[in-house]
């Protein structure tokens, strides 16, 4: 299994080091780059120091690390954040691991309410645990922050009664699955969506997607997304974000135009119409029903299939 770990991301990104540290603005969008206006909660100068206070209080996502160009981490826009707590659903005395350590802030919102010692966040890149552990004492938080390979878990604080992740996943890691209790929530970013998994053992876990789009950065180690092909489609579909859910919930396994007549002929779903199922090494996504006609391998394909794969 190839290094994992990746931070909280949003819908976009601006740059700089933490939300609790810079704020940040994007340049350079007219020349076809991406450009970063690094902001500092210290930063001498005021007016500066405005910028990074309206950046850090915005229901926007920062970028709050770049490296070579390349975004590592990012803060979701507060008010994400705020609908995947709602939707984990914890309860007094539930065990919590987060998936994805970001800036600490998540981490902090669950430590408030269930208490330092039933929250545990992970991270693969040791400079982020390292900022992360910084803001939570800083805010009067302690909940355990560990260095490590998302997709592994963290065995070392398990069993949880709810796993959250702040990086998207092309499939459930199976260790997140096993370090649970059954009856356990998983909530974790997947193809453009958010999907709520119900644990029922140890290989076993079902679920639907929310109805909200999210759109974050990768689980690190789990490689690119897939191309989601649009070839021989109109432009007026590709506008609508219902359909290019479908796309990014089969890519690979279904001719464009297949996915077309399939979204008009089944009603144009939305988002929360379709689910995943884990069973042992077997994970799909599907439509209205597990078992109905409508499926797909979830994972890397390993070849474009013709038709409408049931699995």
């Amino acid at each position: 299994m190839g290094a994992a770990g990746a931070g909280e991301a949003g819908t976009g990104a601006a740059g700089g080091p933490s939300r609790e540290t810079a704020g940040a603005a994007k340049a350079g969008a007219a020349h076809g780059t991406v450009g970063y206006t690094r902001l500092w909660r210290d930063d001498p100068h005021p007016l500066r120091r405005a910028r990074w206070l309206a950046g850090a209080y915005a229901d926007a996502p920062l970028a709050t690390r770049v490296r070579d160009g390349e975004l590592i981490t990012s803060s979701s826009q507060p008010s994400l954040m705020a609908r995947m707590l709602q939707a984990l659903q914890v309860r007094d005395g539930d065990r919590v691991l987060e998936i994805g350590a970001g800036t600490g802030y998540n981490a902090a919102l669950l430590a408030h309410r269930l208490g330092d010692t039933h929250v545990t966040t992970l991270d693969l890149d040791p400079e982020i645990t390292e900022a992360a552990r910084n803001h939570l004492a800083a805010a009067g938080f302690r909940p355990a922050v560990v260095t490590g390979d998302g997709a592994r878990g963290c065995p070392l604080h398990a069993p949880y009664d709810r796993i959250i992740a702040t990086c998207a996943v092309a499939s459930i890691p199976s260790a997140w699955i096993g370090q649970c209790r059954p009856g356990a929530l998983i909530l974790t970013p997947l193809a453009t969506g958010l999907i709520a998994l119900r644990v029922a053992d140890a290989r076993h876990a079902e679920g639907h997607f929310l109805a909200l789009p999210a759109y974050f950065v990768p689980l690190r180690g789990s490689g690119p997304p897939p191309q989601v092909p649009t070839h021989g489609l109109p432009s007026r579909p590709l506008l609508d974000d219902s359909f290019r859910f479908l796309l990014n919930v089969a890519a690979g396994h279904m001719e464009p135009v297949e996915a077309l007549a399939l979204w008009e002929h089944e009603g144009r779903p939305g988002r929360e119409r379709y689910g995943v199922t884990v069973r042992g090494e077997r994970q799909w996504a599907w439509l209205d029903d597990p078992e109905g006609a409508y499926g797909w391998p979830l994972g890397p394909p390993s070849g474009l299939q013709p038709g409408l794969q049931p699995c």
